[in-house]
């Protein structure tokens, strides 16, 4: 806690002040672009990696960044994702997964944890995912550890799935309104990769790669 508080105390100090006209303008309201819904991993810092100020991101995090199916669950990534689209009017939803996850290490794992019951219920969302793990030796997946990159983009397309099942997103997305994508970030390389409709791959992020990820994954592809 002492550092959390020195930390406080620098900020008061040395960073707010220099940003008190933005923290001003912010005092009345939010209107930011995008909900980006990530894992809860404290290695994953969405305002430093894509260096946005206050105001610009509305983020949900949770244990694998998963995104229950409509219905299913009446909790809060369910609720964020409506207030985030009716209420805010936000524009992109990114759905971020990252390597070396812990909630995919245990999904890739199949056991079962007594201790952790809800645990286990919550990464039954992302089960489904799995079907798009070849076992070692297919696809170019030669180690287990290629068996969890290609299970953490398999996941992060299967909660882009379950997203366009809530009506909210289903009618922004119809009407033009709303565009979703589908990330992975590196945590060695600090490097994002995007799921490109176009070519059913996860390419480098950039500025010509940045379309909205249709989901339509080209299964064979998607350890490459």
């Amino acid at each position: 806690m002492q550092k959390l508080l020195e930390g406080y105390q620098k900020f008061q100090i040395e960073v707010f002040p220099k940003r008190a006209g933005l923290f001003k303008s912010l005092e009345s309201g939010q209107k930011p672009s995008t909900l980006f819904l990530t894992c809860s991993d404290s290695r994953i810092v969405p305002d430093m990696i894509l260096q946005s100020d206050p105001g610009e991101l509305f983020i949900s995090r949770n244990a694998g960044n998963i995104v229950p199916p409509y219905g299913e669950v009446n909790g809060g990534v369910t609720a964020t994702i409506e207030y985030a689209v009716l209420a805010l009017g936000v524009q992109n939803i990114v759905v971020c997964g990252h390597s070396d996850c812990g909630a995919m290490k245990a999904v890739l794992s199949g056991k079962q944890h007594p201790q952790m019951p809800t645990v286990d219920k919550w990464l039954q969302h992302s089960a489904s995912a799995m079907q798009m793990v070849p076992p070692v030796g297919d696809n170019n997946i030669t180690t287990p550890k290629d068996r969890l990159r290609t299970l953490t983009r398999a996941n992060v397309l299967t909660q882009l799935q379950h997203l366009q099942t809530h009506p909210s997103v289903a009618y922004a997305t119809s009407r033009g309104q709303l565009k979703l994508f589908g990330w992975v970030y590196e945590i060695h390389t600090g490097c994002i990769d995007t799921y490109d409709a176009a070519s059913g791959r996860f390419l480098p992020l950039t500025a010509d790669v940045l379309a909205p990820s249709v989901v339509h994954p080209r299964l064979e592809l998607l350890a490459s």
